[in-house]
């Protein structure tokens, strides 16, 4: 149970509490400062906690979220956890979604350096550059999460790993897969000396239809953004390019939807492998 219980709920917006919250929404180096995020919605933060990341304080709109509910993210909380009630009217201030069930919480989010990355024989990696939509980045974890990749890796972000709306559309899953920020080199360097091979998904004459490319040893691949896609450097640094062949109209699918069967393809080769 909770230690720490407010007698009555926030009701002022200019509560000091409330005003961090805001903060923290908007701001990402007041995250990268405090060393905090904020999670929203009860299966988000059930999700954050089932892979331990520390949650310190949780809002609770009792009139909102539901007596049973309440109980139920009570006894997955830390012992130590501060709980405060806030009411309706202030709670839709601090919400960031529409529909929300009633619960927001602060999390520390767990932070990762690529040369602390362990991983098994033969990883599958998935590899984003500039990655600059938090509901691109949050797509393409709950893809990883599905696929069990081993890691999800973003070169040069243009936005914070862990924005409340990249939680938000990862359901949670940015706290179950290992996910870190580093540099190109860094990135290039590192697969290099651990024998794992690059495929950049990439529109040029020289790629590959992604059917006839082996998945099943040590694999990263690597996708751009949507509106530029990858640069030119880290395109042709890549061990292989790779593609995904169009059969209509359009000649590209959105980066969260090339992600997903690309990795799922991996997975029907390393299955098909170990059956």
């Amino acid at each position: 149970m909770p230690a720490t219980t407010m007698p009555d709920a926030i009701s002022s917006p200019q509560n000091p509490r409330i005003k961090n919250l805001l903060r923290l929404q908007q701001k990402a180096a007041e995250r990268r400062q405090q060393g905090l995020t904020i999670v929203e919605g009860l299966r988000e933060l059930m999700v954050a906690r089932s892979a331990g990341v520390e949650v310190p304080t949780v809002f609770v709109c009792p009139e909102l979220l539901p007596a049973a509910e309440q109980r139920q993210l009570r006894q997955v909380l830390a012992a130590d956890v501060e709980w405060l009630e806030v009411s309706k009217t202030v709670f839709e201030r601090v919400a960031y979604r529409e529909g929300s069930d009633g619960v927001l919480a602060l999390a520390r989010p767990p932070q990762r350096r690529l040369s602390e990355l362990v991983l098994p024989a033969n990883p599958l990696l998935l590899v984003l550059e500039a990655v600059e939509k938090p509901g691109n980045l949050g797509a393409v974890l709950r893809t990883a999460d599905a696929a069990q990749a081993d890691a999800v890796i973003v070169c040069d972000p243009r936005t914070d790993l862990y924005n409340p709306n990249a939680i938000r559309a990862s359901i949670g899953c940015v706290f179950t897969v290992p996910v870190l920020a580093t540099s190109r080199p860094e990135l290039l360097a590192w697969c290099r000396e651990r024998g794992i091979r690059t495929y950049a998904a990439a529109l040029t004459p020289a790629a590959r239809p992604y059917t006839e490319c082996d998945f099943r040893g040590a694999t990263a691949l690597v996708m751009g953004t949507e509106a530029d896609g990858l640069t030119p450097e880290l395109r042709s640094a890549c061990d292989e390019t790779i593609i995904i062949p169009m059969r209509g109209a359009i000649d590209s699918l959105n980066v969260s939807t090339a992600t997903a069967v690309l990795a799922f393809e991996a997975v029907r080769q390393r299955e098909i492998a170990g059956a």
